[in-house]
């Protein structure tokens, strides 16, 4: 199996290069989502999904090396339910993070670092509150707090 360690530099590398929408390196982007799930009490499969949250979904790993990777199925299947799918309903995406278990506390984490005042700050008004509104309806459906 994969250690937690080698687990982020491979998903370091495979961001490497991008950015979030505020030009920040993409990696801090993870290793914040990585630190609020160790924050939240998370286990160690859920901070390895942590590292990979985004990796399927923004075509930085594909699919395949997901399902060949040395990683217990509980990552995957973590990985996968936070995977939001082209064209895929909010609704159908929230139903199956709630489905996965260990997967809520992932996106938890996700939900708190893209909300993060400072960040939201940083990103032009339309695309600000665009956000803001996405981000409340998710945690709405997901049932998290405000």
């Amino acid at each position: 199996m994969l250690t937690l360690a080698e687990i982020e530099a491979t998903a370091r590398a495979a961001h490497a290069g991008q950015s979030d929408k505020s030009g920040r390196p993409y990696a801090e982007h993870l290793q914040a989502v990585a630190e609020g799930v160790r924050a939240r009490g998370g286990s160690e499969s859920q901070i390895a999904a942590a590292w990979l949250h985004d990796a399927v979904e923004d075509d930085a790993l594909t699919e395949q090396w997901l399902t060949e990777a040395e990683l217990p199925q509980s990552v995957r299947d973590m990985v996968l339910a936070l995977t939001k799918r082209p064209g895929e309903e909010l609704p159908a995406y929230t139903a199956r993070i709630l489905a996965v278990p260990g997967a809520l506390l992932v996106k938890e984490a996700d939900l708190a670092h893209n909300s993060d005042p400072g960040r939201l700050a940083e990103l032009d008004e339309a695309t600000r509150n665009r956000l803001t509104q996405k981000y409340a309806r998710t945690r709405a459906l997901l049932g998290l707090a405000g």
